[in-house]
């Protein structure tokens, strides 16, 4: 059985047996939280991880499209899977349109131009007060799926633990495809990738888009979810957690994703007495994973092990 077949089946095995051993609906609430962490961090790590580019502001396609789901269903009485795919598809074209231009710059630049886009989708999503509710936020109906409401956090664990498995499975063959072997390709050497004819320019457009499809689709559900959205999911600090659990798990690493997300997504609840620490401890911890485990925590534990054999 295949090393990565194998991960699946222990994945399946713990989010079937998690809801025997979760005590309450709290614990659920922050579980459904790592999972929707998890999928986006997923998508971010194909772009950065596996193709090698850098994304400062992916929250902001976070923000899309939980910002799609509450306008449309509360301001128009869209149905709520129609909302969800029309913010999906807004924050892919968008990400389809500026990828060009900002994949031409590198290193430092391209960090900068990705930080730009996700502040103006912030400032953007505060200053539109009379759709979004400016700073304070609003409120977004519940999620209705073929006339079935879903409510409560063990009904939303389900869907969430669902689309995890897939997210997952897909990753995996995405990475095993002609597509995820360019990919790797053009993360190791742009200049050689051209010369045995990866086309580089679409590479790194179509990941960035599936990348901004993937966070949109989590933002629609985080905010059916929450029942509440703020433009704070499209902020900067937002997308600095998601690159730190990119990173914490390990870049190029499909259950690095998964691992980085469950961890830090359970940071701030060990830091909720030492609040206004949160930030600091991020810090902390993505300085100190860029020292000591420079390729995360999984590839790390996964380089060691196969040394002991």
């Amino acid at each position: 059985m295949k090393r990565a077949h194998a991960g699946l089946l222990v994945l399946t095995a713990i989010l079937l047996l998690l809801p025997l051993v979760l005590p309450n609906a709290f614990y659920f609430d922050i579980v459904n939280r790592m999972a929707i962490n998890a999928v986006i961090v997923l998508g971010l790590n194909l772009l950065i991880g596996f193709a090698g580019q850098i994304s400062l502001g992916h929250a902001g396609f976070f923000g899309i499209g939980a910002y799609a789901s509450a306008i449309l269903t509360t301001h128009f009485s869209w149905p709520p899977l129609a909302a969800l795919a029309v913010g999906a598809v807004g924050a892919a074209l968008l990400a389809l349109a500026i990828a060009p231009p900002i994949f031409r710059l590198r290193g430092h630049y391209l960090a900068m131009a990705t930080l730009g886009l996700g502040i103006v989708i912030s400032i953007v999503l505060k200053n539109e007060a009379a759709y979004t509710g400016g700073p304070d936020g609003m409120s977004v109906p519940p999620l209705t799926l073929f006339g079935f409401e879903i409510y409560g956090e063990r009904q939303w664990y389900w869907l969430f633990a669902a689309i995890l498995l897939f997210s997952v499975w897909a990753c995996q063959n995405l990475i095993d495809s002609p597509f995820g072997r360019a990919l790797r390709a053009l993360h190791g050497s742009e200049v050689a990738s051209q010369v045995v004819g990866v086309d580089v320019a679409r590479y790194k457009v179509a990941i960035f888009v599936l990348s901004a499809f993937f966070a949109s689709i989590m933002g629609s559900l985080s905010a059916h979810y929450v029942g509440f959205v703020t433009p704070n999911a499209a902020e900067f600090l937002h997308s600095i957690e998601l690159m730190t659990m990119v990173v914490v798990g390990g870049m190029a690493s499909v259950y690095g994703s998964v691992i980085g997300a469950v961890l830090l997504t359970a940071l701030p609840q060990a830091l909720a007495t030492f609040e206004g620490w949160e930030t600091v401890a991020f810090g902390v911890i993505l300085m100190v994973s860029m020292i000591f485990l420079p390729k995360g925590l999984v590839p790390t534990i996964a380089a060691k092990l196969g040394r002991k054999r």
